[in-house]
């Protein structure tokens, strides 16, 4: 078996780093040229104008936009990037510069567009390349390449068209049959078994457990959400040997699969009386009529390939492992990414130093699938190359991930649990698509090329809807407790801590009250038995539980107008490990009606509270009897009183008393001399909140400190 000579060259992926910057900088030219040409050749396949401006289907724009938009890309990331200060069109790049993400699989898009004819993208799409041969040509270029450097934004282009050459080809199978055209440039599979009794029985294996790291490490370019670190211990599992086949599905179609809800969760069974499916979507004809059947490729219908892997979205494929699990009483599921990652572990190499890839992959051999036998590798096949498997994992970012400001929306509008990862790649995936490190996920009613195979494992992947917050409060507290530090000022919560432990003389249970999202509570827990974490509000109540959970939690960040920062928060990443949270608990409660405790309290903070407060003097009354004599209590506050939450007559402060200036301190003074005394001088806190990029309140909090007699 030898590559098809005629298939275009698809090029490995660039090394970063390399012997020198000019010998780089022709790679790189290769490089564009190459995937330029290749993305180009794709669209031969059309041969009635009807295939450019009618969509494929209801959910993504006709194919006139993907020609145009891979070019825009490059023109739009080349402004954002400083790199060049003129469009060469501005309409045609308003118009093609963003796609439309599949968000549900009823989510139409109606609109009606004013496609520039095909020359005249032609045109445009030449200027572009002469535009980007020249930069590339001129730019400085330093190695390594990193994500500062212009070479970066180049490799952001060429790998973004290389998605689309993928995407548009699963298009272009969508089309009518009549409006395309097979090209001998791009020839499928000439084998097949068109028998179902002839097709190779799957079976499982086992596959040993193990630690496996996630990450990108390698010297290649990576979208962001490749980078950062994730461990997970594998528990020893089960894998089928192949890629499910379609004779393999047919059992599944048989049984009326697509008609007994039993297989289908909430989202499968909407899709499915949405599609009004009854068998896999690249099928032609009748499932009654197994032996009439035929496959739709790219450009052409055949004969039914039973050996072929069948392709199939991640419903389709669930559906399937709960049949399976059924029939034969096992777990059966598909894999977590982890578990696909260890069986990958079993493939030598990644894709920049194959010299001949050992699968179909890469489009070293086919513009098709093959049959699920062809390739060995190790015990199993194709756990590279064919057709993407879909897994169960939601996708995510790893510990340490941060988002590229040239593409801030590549991977945070996916991190939202609805979104499942397909690893391995398929027949057309090249470039960072055919690397092991690669993370891409579609909706799960998304058609790919993509199949699956199943396993036998104890293995429970969360699969809840994890949205981006929102709410501007929280957002905001969130940003303020666990961002960055802002202008050299430390963060709040802990410097309020630092001050007072020197104090807590005992340190078994504390009470951070106010405690907002519960940065303060997690401090505390670093030195003391026991915390309770009390707030008011239910919101950030539930933002505090989801975090000592272990779940990490997203939230935006204005940044100007409707402009905003994806953020990702794990307590890991401010240094709380989890035997720390787990001395945290977190309860709803009104300061101003607090609830008698049977043990009292060595520490109360209460940080940014009184003056926010309806009734503080009630706060103050009521908290006392619950610290233990020796103990300790904190207070800090801006004093910005406002009647919207306090009453003028409630104000401890900040205000004249029979003429004379009463300060919120000397109140305080006042009120708890009965019964604490003052242990330190007050001091003024800086804390910084901000609103937008390049707006922050910076304020001063005064901090005092008193004991229980």
């Amino acid at each position: 078996m030898t590559p098809a000579d005629n298939l275009p060259l698809p090029t490995r992926t660039l090394y970063l780093s390399g012997k020198s910057s000019a010998e780089k900088r022709q790679q790189l030219l290769n490089y564009f040229n190459q995937t330029w040409e290749l993305y180009e050749s794709l669209f031969s396949c059309l041969n009635d104008p009807r295939a450019w401006y009618t969509k494929a289907i209801p959910l993504r724009h006709p194919l006139i936009f993907y020609y145009g938009h891979t070019a825009t890309f490059y023109i739009n990331k080349l402004m954002a990037g400083q790199l060049i200060d003129k469009r060469l069109d501005a309409h045609i790049e308003a118009m093609m510069a963003i796609g439309v993400d599949e968000m549900s699989w009823d989510d139409l898009d109606d609109n009606h567009y004013a496609w520039p004819d095909i020359a005249q993208l032609r045109d445009y799409r030449a200027q572009v390349k002469g535009l980007v041969t020249e930069i590339i040509t001129t730019m400085p270029l330093e190695l390594p390449i990193s994500w500062n450097s212009p070479a970066w934004v180049i490799l952001m282009g060429i790998e973004h068209e290389r998605i689309h050459l993928e995407t548009s080809s699963v298009l272009i199978r969508q089309l009518p049959v009549e409006w395309v055209q097979p090209q001998p440039h791009w020839p499928s599979c000439p084998q097949a078994r068109h028998r179902q009794q002839e097709v190779p029985q799957n079976r499982l294996l086992p596959v040993a457990g193990g630690r496996v790291t996630l990450g990108k490490t390698d010297d290649t370019y990576g979208w962001d959400n490749e980078y950062g670190r994730q461990v997970h211990d594998v528990r020893q599992f089960q894998a089928s040997q192949m890629l499910v086949s379609n004779a393999e599905f047919l059992h599944f179609v048989q049984d009326d699969g697509y008609h007994n809800a039993r297989w289908w969760d909430d989202e499968g069974q909407g899709w499915r009386a949405f599609s009004q499916a009854v068998m896999p979507t690249f099928w032609v004809g009748q499932p009654e009529q197994p032996d009439t059947l035929k496959l739709r490729l790219m450009t052409e219908n055949v004969a039914m390939p039973w050996d072929w892997p069948v392709e199939v979205n991640q419903l389709e494929a669930a559906a399937f492992c709960r049949w399976k699990a059924a029939q034969t009483g096992l777990s059966v599921q598909l894999p977590s990414e982890s578990e696909w990652y260890r069986l990958r572990e079993a493939v030598p190499g990644d894709q920049p130093e194959w010299q001949l890839p050992p699968g179909n992959i890469n489009l070293a051999w086919w513009a098709s699938s093959c049959p699920v036998d062809t390739f060995r590798q190790g015990e199993f096949y194709d756990l590279v190359g064919n057709v993407w498997q879909w897994t169960t994992t939601p996708t995510n970012g790893f510990e340490g991930f941060k988002v590229h400001p040239l593409y801030d929306d590549f991977s945070t509008p996916t991190f939202d649990g609805k979104h499942a990862l397909i690893k391995g790649g398929s027949w057309i995936s090249t470039g960072n698509e055919a690397l092991k490190s690669s993370r891409y996920a579609f909706r799960r009613h998304f058609f790919q090329h993509a199949g699956f195979r199943y396993v036998v494992s104890e293995h429970q992947e969360s699969m809840a809807l994890n949205p981006y917050e929102t709410d501007a409060m929280v957002s905001q507290y969130l940003e303020f407790q666990y961002g960055p530090e802002y202008f050299s000022i430390a963060n709040y919560a802990r410097q309020l801590v630092e001050i007072a432990l020197p104090h807590a003389q005992q340190r078994g249970h504390a009470l951070d009250i106010g405690c907002a999202t519960g940065r303060a509570s997690f401090e505390l827990a670093r030195h003391f038995d026991q915390v309770t974490g009390m707030d008011y509000s239910a919101r950030f109540i539930d933002v505090a539980l989801q975090l000592i959970s272990g779940e990490d939690f997203r939230y935006v960040t204005p940044t100007e107008g409707e402009l905003v920062e994806y953020r990702q928060l794990r307590l890991k990443e401010v240094g709380i490990d989890s035997i720390t949270a787990d001395k945290v608990q977190f309860i709803q409660g009104d300061a101003c009606n607090l609830k008698p405790q049977p043990r009292h309290y060595d520490l109360v903070l209460a940080a940014n509270l009184l003056d926010r407060l309806r009734q503080p003097r009630r706060f103050l009354q009521d908290i006392a009897a619950m610290i233990r004599p020796g103990g300790v209590l904190l207070i800090s506050s801006p004093w910005t009183w406002l009647e919207e939450y306090t009453e003028r007559s409630q104000w401890l402060g900040g205000l004249r008393e029979n003429g004379e200036a009463l300060s919120s301190y000397q109140a305080l003074q006042r009120l708890l001399a009965a019964e604490f005394e003052e242990i330190a001088p007050p001091q003024d806190v800086p804390f910084v909140i901000r609103e937008t990029a390049r707006k922050y309140q910076h304020s001063l909090a005064q901090v005092s400190l008193w004991r229980k007699r």
